[in-house]
């Protein structure tokens, strides 16, 4: 894994600051079609509403709270 990557514990951790009182949840994952890459919702009950964020996976293993870029196209000289 890509060594200033975090894991996506320390992620949810970083942006949602779980508690006892105010837990954290997983409330649904998948992949994301057509390039099949992982996504994960996590969402937190507060005393304003619910917060949900989205995590993404790239292709360097790592999670980030935007999707990866999409393949763009490109041409080789051989």
């Amino acid at each position: 894994m890509n060594p200033g990557a975090m894991s996506l514990r320390l992620l949810v951790e970083k942006w949602l600051a779980p508690t006892p009182a105010m837990p954290a949840r997983i409330a649904r994952f998948s992949r994301m079609t057509p390039d099949q890459r992982r996504y994960v919702c996590v969402e937190s009950l507060r005393p304003g509403g619910t917060l949900v964020i989205f995590f993404f996976r790239h292709d360097d293993r790592s999670w980030r709270v935007f999707p990866p870029a999409a393949p763009r196209p490109a041409m080789k000289a051989c």
